[in-house]
């Protein structure tokens, strides 16, 4: 068991949160979308206790956090289209798979075999600040155990990883709350996983070009396991209203709801709070989840993602 430290948003926490890391330490900090697991992507030990704290199956690649464009390219090939998404959404909740540079020396647990890595530039100000005082390739996933709730605050982060990892970086709730969109290029771009970035803008910057949608035939990018993000409780999904012992997940102006997504019928307010709720009603018992419908554009894309995937039959 180890002590985990809470550290603050201050220079003292950022430069003891960089130490960590460089002695290869793993230390939870705050993205724009949720919290993630960091630790030094070069080291080998240190990317199989990121594995090993979240139990997370070693066939499942891990995201790469870098400050800027010029780092990614120390360790991924940067070109063409997908150059051109970087450079329009970067810093932000874009993950783009690309081919590891030759001699880039990245530990092969973090793409998991694979020829690709997958790499993002955060946009919060915290892990902008600790990427550079660590000056270190990072590779975070998020910082739960695997198929679980993601964390959009230290809170959960300690409530899941207390006690196996060194320290958690707290900086306050994650503005976006649902993970990164992933695109893949192989050959053409292709929407890998929806996220925090809609679609329709990663369409829009291709010149109206649609996203090839992923045929799930195997595991090519974080966050494509079927069971995923997942409460204790089962979850039934598009449900106008609850059964006899089930508590209502609401979206919009549905009456009976324990907690509602956003009465307004906002996707935005639904992401920042997908997670949160499904934490508050993990904590709060076993009984089954009735989620009402989301529409499926925009972020509703990505919610309805997640839904699916804690809906899905349990391994």
């Amino acid at each position: 068991m180890i002590e985990t430290e809470i550290l603050q948003p201050d220079a003292a926490g950022i430069a003891r949160a960089a130490e960590i890391l460089r002695a290869g330490g793993l230390v939870s900090f705050p993205t724009e979308t949720v919290y993630g697991l960091g630790g030094d992507a070069t080291n080998d030990k240190t990317v199989a206790r990121i594995f090993e704290a979240k139990d997370r199956p070693s066939f499942n690649p891990l995201i790469v956090h870098l400050p800027d464009v010029a780092a990614v390219e120390a360790y991924a090939v940067l070109e063409g289209e997908a150059r051109r998404l970087a450079e329009a959404f970067w810093p932000g909740p874009l993950t783009l798979v690309l081919p590891i540079r030759p001699g880039a020396g990245l530990s092969p647990l973090v793409s998991a075999g694979l020829p690709t890595v997958a790499v993002r530039v955060p946009d919060h100000p915290l892990a902008q600040d600790l990427l550079r005082a660590a000056q270190r390739p990072v590779a975070a996933p998020s910082a739960n155990p695997s198929g679980r709730i993601s964390p959009t605050e230290a809170a959960h982060v300690l409530a899941g990883l207390g006690g196996r990892i060194e320290a958690v970086l707290d900086g306050g709730p994650c503005p976006v709350g649902v993970e990164s969109t992933i695109v893949g290029f192989a050959p053409a771009p292709t929407l890998l996983r929806p996220g925090g970035l809609p679609v329709e803008a990663i369409e829009a910057c291709l010149g109206g070009a649609l996203l090839i949608h992923h045929a799930q035939d195997g595991i090519s990018a974080p966050g494509q396991l079927a069971s995923h993000y997942a409460p204790a409780a089962p979850v039934r999904l598009n449900a106008t209203k609850a059964r006899a012992g089930e508590r209502l997940l609401g979206f919009g102006p549905v009456e009976g709801a324990v907690l509602n997504l956003s009465p307004s019928g906002d996707l935005v307010e639904a992401a920042a709070n997908l997670f949160h709720h499904l934490h508050a009603l993990d904590a709060a018992g076993t009984a089954p989840i009735a989620v009402s419908p989301v529409p499926n554009h925009g972020l509703g894309r990505a919610i309805n993602d997640r839904l699916r995937r804690a809906a899905a039959p349990r391994s």
